[in-house]
């Protein structure tokens, strides 16, 4: 963490930077700064602007141009926010923002406008974790607590065995889960003490930020076996990124790599709308499109729910390609992977709805 590359000096001795990619790291002011692990660096194109990792952390001009549909908070978290650090949007679940660093930071990043701020990467306060906790303590209706920020396991292993400690605690939390691109950009933290302090605080679920095939090196698949032996199930949270890793091929790759480590592909996100992030978008087709292509041509496990995080506070909404192709009497019309179609009898009942022509 502290050998990180944060400036366009550091920037320069190890990467030919071009000349856009220079004018928008030296122009940068505020929250989501440059910060790339050096481990994470030598994954990367030296030479080359367009190589798939290197973009998802080196500004270009585009991340200052604002685009329709775009905002600084697209999904509406702070209106959700019950007590500092702490988003109770859906009824049963809450989302606590343990601190405000990461160990690299993701340009994509829906919480671009908290992390990292300048004069001092922002982390919460013990005393607004007790806040947040003192609420949930409040709500027997919370039974799960997704831990996020920032990333979690930036936290000292001391203060993270406190917090779990604190959450299981509370009779009503059945299960905590973590949030984290730390065991892909920064696997050498995944040491055994850590694993140690996980595994004492089960039912623990983790949640791995995994972008592109280029990152399942031996190292991170040492991170995430530790993980996986301490009997912590782990699935892997994806953002579909235009010319980065939006091909069947690219995603095939993958999701196959992720199973075979033990970690199960679990959600596909279309690029949330944060300022700047345009050039990142696929079109929502282009998700389809990749569903469809994995759908029936590799193991359903392989197969991630592709999913909208819905603009304005909405939550997730899943997306299929529509292999419901109508009704003919009693029969459903389906259509396959193969583009083959086939006759399902489901008979009508009197009060059932009517599905004709109804999106599936």
């Amino acid at each position: 963490m502290r050998a990180r590359i944060r400036s366009v000096a550091e920037l320069e001795r190890i990467f030919d930077l071009s000349a856009e990619e220079r004018e928008a790291v030296s122009r940068h002011v505020g929250g989501l700064p440059v910060g790339i692990t050096p481990y994470y660096a030598s994954l990367m194109g030296l030479s080359d602007p367009m190589e798939p990792l290197r973009r998802t952390h080196i500004p270009v001009g585009q991340e200052y141009l604002r685009s329709p549909g775009e905002a600084d908070d697209p999904l509406g978290e702070d209106h959700d926010t019950s007590v500092p650090g702490l988003v109770h949007r859906y009824p049963d679940r809450v989302l606590f923002l343990t601190t405000g660093t990461c160990s690299t930071y993701c340009r994509y990043c829906t919480r671009s406008r908290m992390v990292g701020q300048s004069g001092g990467e922002y982390q919460f306060s013990i005393r607004q974790w007790e806040q947040a906790l003192s609420y949930i303590e409040a709500h027997p209706e919370i039974r799960d607590v997704l831990l996020s920020g920032g990333d979690p396991l930036t936290i000292s292993d001391e203060k993270l065995d406190y917090l779990l400690g604190r959450l299981h605690a509370i009779p009503h939390v059945e299960f905590v889960r973590t949030g984290t691109k730390v065991p892909t950009v920064l696997p050498m933290r995944i040491t055994r003490d850590l694993v140690r302090v996980l595994k004492k605080h089960q039912p623990l679920w983790m949640s791995i930020h995994a972008t592109h095939p280029k990152e399942l090196t031996p190292e991170v698949t040492e991170a995430y076996a530790r993980l996986a032996d301490a009997g912590i199930p782990l699935g892997s949270q994806t953002v579909l990124l235009k010319g980065i890793n939006d091909s069947v091929e690219t995603m095939k790759a993958l999701n196959h790599g992720l199973l075979k480590r033990r970690v199960r592909p679990y959600y596909l996100y279309q690029c949330d709308p944060i300022t700047g992030s345009a050039h990142f978008r696929t079109p929502v087709a282009k998700g389809l499109e990749i569903i469809e292509g994995l759908r029936g041509h590799t193991t359903g496990y392989a197969v991630p729910q592709y999913v909208i995080d819905a603009p304005g506070g909405g939550g997730k909404i899943p997306l299929l390609p529509d292999y419901f192709v109508g009704r003919d009497g009693d029969d459903l019309i389906l259509r396959n992977y193969e583009d083959n179609l086939y006759r399902y009898h489901d008979p009508v009942e009197d009060d059932a709805p009517d599905v004709e022509g109804a999106p599936c």
